[in-house]
């Protein structure tokens, strides 16, 4: 099989690794559980894989598209936190399960966000080369936001280590390893053959996450089922309601159709994978927390399947006013 035709049934291996993912935690919880350690390896090369895809120089271009830099901000960090603090008044004061939500929902995803990117006919490009600057700023704001949102009941949870050794780990060193390999691959045949190689990894290393999250995390779900259930209305609300606010926001800032729709998903996909770690780390008495991020991520993946479709044939079409009229300038 070659690298293009992996690619392009990656969703069918993301599905059958949540499957037997989910069969697995099931049938032995225990075990299951016990494979929690391997998220955050394999998420870091995961990580890893996917910023070596990033060309230094495509980068830079990306950043001069100042219009689609400015709108995935605003979407992001303005618009996403508004909606996600009014929807949160609907939920129960229950910390844990509001700071599950919080944790989930206000950090936008830098991973299978570019392939449902890809499949809805946005560019993916942008969202990729966007990808450090989506994980620095959410790192740097989620400490800011939990403590508007939750109060003196959150300044413990920024304070303690599993947030900046999730930021190292997860963030810093992937990103550094990348940038190494890159400059390698530019130096040594080597290194170019390394670059190439890297390229083969995000698709299995994408389903071995889904795989060990699920099986890990599917017992905490049916344990705390009654207080993760709660969310589920929340999350199908935001996924709902936030395609036509960030369409909205492309129209304010004149981005074309494929840089619209790569916005929408940007907005409309959030960061579960990357968050997980720091929620694992919590005490024991806010072990639902895992739970309810994990909740996010199967409902989710389930959403995004309508994405992709109606994404570019209903909510950002070509032929609509806003898309119609830049095209033509």
């Amino acid at each position: 099989m070659s690298r293009e035709q992996l690619e392009e049934k990656q969703i069918l291996v993301y599905a059958v690794a949540l499957a037997i993912g989910t069969a697995f935690g099931s049938w032995r919880p225990a075990f299951g559980a016990s494979l929690e350690f391997l998220i955050s390896p394999v998420l870091a090369i995961l990580l890893y894989s996917m910023f070596s895809q990033i060309p230094f120089l495509y980068l830079r271009e990306a950043f001069a598209n100042h219009r689609f830099t400015a709108a995935l901000l605003t979407v992001n960090f303005i618009v996403v936190p508004l909606l996600v603090w009014l929807l949160s008044r609907l939920l129960p004061e229950h910390p844990p399960l509001l700071l599950g939500v919080y944790l989930v929902l206000l950090t936008p995803c830098i991973d299978y966000v570019i392939v449902f990117t890809h499949l809805g006919r946005g560019n993916a490009q942008l969202v990729l080369a966007s990808t450090p600057l989506l994980l620095l700023v959410q790192m740097l704001l989620l400490p800011i936001y939990l403590w508007l949102f939750l109060g003196d009941r959150a300044a413990w949870v920024m304070s303690t280590g599993p947030f900046l050794e999730a930021f190292l780990v997860l963030i810093v060193l992937p990103l550094g390893l990348a940038l190494a390999t890159e400059f390698w691959a530019k130096r040594r045949r080597s290194g170019a053959v390394w670059l190439e190689a890297t390229a083969w990894l995000p698709v299995p290393f994408m389903a071995l996450t889904l795989l060990f999250v699920v099986a890990s995390q599917i017992g905490r779900i049916e344990q705390y089922l009654s207080v993760v259930i709660r969310a589920i209305p929340i999350y199908v609300a935001f996924m709902l309601i936030m395609p036509l606010l960030a369409r909205l926001t492309a129209c304010a800032f004149r981005l074309d159709t494929q840089a619209g729709r790569a916005l929408i998903f940007s907005a409309g996909t959030r960061n579960s994978l990357v968050v997980l770690p720091l929620a694992l780390a919590l005490p024991d008495a806010w072990s639902v927390v895992p739970a309810v991020i994990v909740t996010q991520t199967l409902v989710e993946l389930v959403g995004e399947l309508f994405y992709i479709r109606l994404v570019p044939s209903v909510v950002f079409r070509e032929d609509r006013r806003c898309g119609a009229v830049l095209a033509k300038r």
